[in-house]
């Protein structure tokens, strides 16, 4: 397989108000919305093919307040000294299909799918030319794709879309349907930490053990070079679930609505600068890291990926 020239970039935000967020999560409203570290897109920006004369366009379909959603990605990108921004408000299959849209996302460097609802995404963007131009250009240029959130989660070939926490380990919670299949063989859930998601991404993990299981913090996200290669950038914390030796799951067994039991899951926790290769299954813990004034300085290159 040929590596892709582009980057992804999977971040798990800090508010998601689509179909994401479960009733029982009890999400507090914040008086503000705080979607990532500016950390974060200070490396998206350094690491896009102009830099600060990127053109960023963020595609708003899954969030139900969308111009508030723009206006805080506007806000982020220029004040890190990126004037190019805009945003895709595409609220339907017939709006992707826009001339002037499909024109702007074959000019932009970085694209952006925020947070919300990631089914609505795979539903209007599925099958579209839309979505074969973003593919094409992350396999063929210099082209960065994000997601955010319910943004990062479409991401995948595969995603979760629906679950209750509590009851993630109970076989039928746990629904999985087709992503936007920009990266094979892992599946993503966001707000991890913070929401006690372990369950539900244990649970797809079971479903299928060839896919490694990304459980984002908030404030973090990782960064995918050549198809492969995940590096976690921001405070915060990327747990894996990886099920390449599991031993065995009553999963096929047992009836809908009793729980589920699983052996010999292996968990992996990423923080900033470590690097995990998914094609060798091997985690590269940075050995130091220096915090400056706030800021996360890496550390002398010690691992397999240099």
């Amino acid at each position: 397989m040929i590596a892709p020239k582009g980057k992804l970039v999977i971040i798990g935000g800090a508010v998601d108000l689509g179909s994401n967020v479960s009733s029982q999560e009890r999400i507090v409203p914040q008086d503000h919305l705080k979607f990532f570290d500016l950390g974060i897109v200070r490396r998206m920006i350094n690491e896009s093919a102009r830099h600060e004369g990127s053109v960023v366009e963020v595609i708003t379909t899954a969030s139900p307040i969308p111009e508030l959603v723009g206006a805080e990605y506007n806000k982020a990108f220029k004040q890190l000294n990126v004037p190019k921004i805009n945003t895709l408000d595409i609220q339907s299959r017939e709006d992707a299909a826009n001339k002037s849209y499909l024109d702007r996302v074959r000019k932009a460097d970085i694209v952006i799918f925020t947070g919300g609802d990631q089914l609505k995404l795979s539903s209007i963007f599925g099958g579209t030319e839309f979505l074969q131009i973003l593919k094409a250009r992350y396999q063929k240029e210099n082209f960065m794709i994000a997601g955010t959130s319910a943004g990062a989660a479409a991401l995948s070939a595969h995603m979760i879309y629906r679950g209750q926490n509590n009851e993630a380990l109970i076989k039928g919670e746990v629904q999985i349907t087709a992503g936007l299949g920009f990266i094979d063989a892992i599946i993503i859930d966001t707000h991890f930490v913070q929401r006690g998601r372990v369950g539900r991404l244990m649970y797809a993990v079971a479903s299928n053990p060839g896919m490694l299981g990304i459980g984002m913090g908030e404030d973090t996200a990782l960064l995918i070079t050549d198809g492969i290669i995940m590096e976690a950038i921001g405070p915060g914390l990327v747990i894996l679930v990886d099920g390449k030796n599991m031993v065995e799951t009553n999963i096929y067994d047992v009836e809908l609505g009793s729980p589920v039991s699983i052996e010999n899951l292996r968990l992996h926790v990423m923080s900033i600068f470590d690097k995990y290769d998914l094609l060798q299954h091997r985690l590269s813990i940075k050995k130091i890291v220096k915090v400056e004034e706030g800021v996360f300085i890496k550390g002398p290159d010690n691992d397999f990926m240099q």
